[in-house]
């Protein structure tokens, strides 16, 4: 048996009916050239047909007596896992639109898993209007963080449009772990003794970890220096309780449009989608008569895990910035995004990488706990939205020979953090996947719209107009440049 890291485990004990801590993937494919009518049915009953089926997703939960439920939870082998309960084909009402791919997505996103079966689903969805299909994937944060996701799932993918008899995603063997051992004893002893080794790293480290938790304690009484704690941000509309029904919806961008922003105004490609993000939540929150006087804040998963590292389990630390949704000035906004989240990545430097999943857990203990005890929605917010940007494959891929046009991430969210929104690059596009609460937050995808209106906007004011140049690092006035406001519907 397997034995669970820390961080894994506490997505098990924040598991609730109406907090499931699983995450998606929703891949939208074009037919091949020629296909025929049966290529769907085919290929699911080919996928089926392979019953080897690899780590992760032959893992189904153990525990070693009550206390091992509490503190040595464990992965063992399910050797009679049944693929036609984890595998489904579902087909899509006319006119098989992307609002009907949402509507779906959104059903299946509700859905809770099975704790008695390996925590996955993989849904085949056919009825995509212009030759196409979808395939949604769902597994359990325990078993898989975003970055680790998009690897397992890009391993399954081929560069070769010609490639056929392609192994199903629960086939494919994620590479070993850089540094990696066999399986950990999954015991109460073998649990005490990881304790014990953590204790002493923690104990190595506690000269950092207390800076590190100095500092963001003195940015709480100095929020003028720029760096953005826990705690920070307000209560809103965004961190009431949810419930267990989910809504989703995307929006896909060209990269290079992006990445133009981000050199015309000398920020970071995850700057731009955090302006993008807080204005269209400045907008939404407007129109509610919700938006709170002082800015909103985002909590930021952000990989640590080594880049040849392959394996799968949760490796990600946080952190926090101001989404400056208090500034009615769109160039100001940015400004202050850069700002904050400059400070942020200076904070998150400071520590070395072994120290870093101490410090996760430091950080996050106050949400998790917030999870635990019940009062989730029912205080201020650790931080009031999460936003993540996970870079995907650059090459366009294909699954038995059908080419895969774009990937939208399908996330989590819990009580005090009814959205969460998570973007994924691939093949020169940025593809944003909202995922939100359908009862606490209602007419969520106008945040979709909202973005793309937001890159227009901030395109008009930093980026010259056609056949003319601006001087490197100059913006045009907001308020020589700002469009007439749209009206509203």
């Amino acid at each position: 048996m397997k034995r669970l890291g820390t961080l894994d485990a506490s997505w098990l004990a924040v598991e609730s009916e109406d907090t499931p801590m699983h995450v998606g993937n929703l891949q939208i494919f074009s037919l091949p050239e020629g296909a025929p009518e049966t290529f769907l049915r085919d290929m699911l009953a080919r996928m089926k047909a392979d019953a080897d089926v690899a780590p992760p997703w032959c893992y189904k939960l153990a525990f070693s007596g009550f206390l091992g439920r509490l503190i040595a939870p464990s992965w063992k082998v399910d050797k009679k896992l049944d693929l036609d309960y984890h595998v489904r084909h579902s087909a899509l009402p006319r006119p098989g639109s992307e609002r009907e791919l949402g509507i779906l997505v959104s059903r299946l996103h509700s859905n809770p898993l099975d704790f008695s079966r390996p925590l996955w689903e993989c849904h085949i969805i056919e009825g995509l209007e212009n030759n196409r299909f979808a395939l949604y994937t769902k597994m359990h944060h325990s078993m898989i963080d975003g970055i680790s996701g998009v690897r397992l799932m890009q391993r399954v993918l081929s560069k070769d449009p010609h490639e056929i008899n392609m192994l199903p995603p629960w086939s494919v063997r994620p590479d070993r772990t850089r540094g990696s051992k066999t399986d950990d004893e999954a015991s109460i002893t073998a649990a005490l003794s990881q304790a014990k080794d953590a204790l002493k790293l923690q104990a190595d480290m506690a000269p950092r970890l207390w800076d590190a938790m100095n500092r963001l304690i003195h940015s709480a009484r100095h929020p003028e220096e720029g760096l953005t704690a826990p705690f920070a941000g307000p209560l809103s509309a965004l961190n009431h309780r949810v419930t267990g029904q989910r809504r989703f919806a995307t929006q896909h961008y060209q990269l290079e449009r992006i990445k133009k922003l981000s050199q015309a105004s000398n920020a970071s490609l995850n700057d731009i989608v955090l302006y993008l993000c807080g204005t269209a939540l400045r907008r939404f929150l407007l129109e509610q008569d919700g938006l709170p006087e002082t800015p909103l804040t985002a909590g930021i998963p952000v990989n640590i895990r080594p880049s040849d590292d392959q394996g799968t389990g949760t490796q990600i630390s946080f952190m926090i910035a101001s989404l400056a949704t208090n500034e009615a000035d769109p160039l100001t906004r940015l400004s202050h995004i850069k700002q904050s989240t400059r400070r942020a990545k200076q904070h998150l430097q400071k520590l070395p990488r072994k120290a870093l999943t101490q410090y996760t857990m430091l950080l996050m203990s106050p949400y998790i706990l917030q999870l635990m005890s019940g009062m989730g929605g029912r205080m201020r917010p650790v931080f009031n939205v999460t936003i993540s940007n996970v870079p995907g494959p650059e090459e366009t891929l294909y699954y038995e020979g059908a080419r895969l046009e774009a990937m939208y991430p399908v996330s989590l969210i819990a009580h005090g953090g009814a959205l969460n929104i998570t973007c994924l690059s691939y093949s020169g596009s940025l593809n944003f996947g909202f995922t939100g609460c359908r009862d606490t937050l209602p007419s969520m995808q106008k945040l979709a719209v909202y973005t793309g209106e937001a890159l227009d906007e901030l395109e008009s004011l930093i980026l010259p107009p056609p056949g003319k140049s601006a001087p490197a690092g100059k913006a045009r006035s907001a308020t020589r440049a700002r469009r007439a406001p749209r009206k509203k519907n």
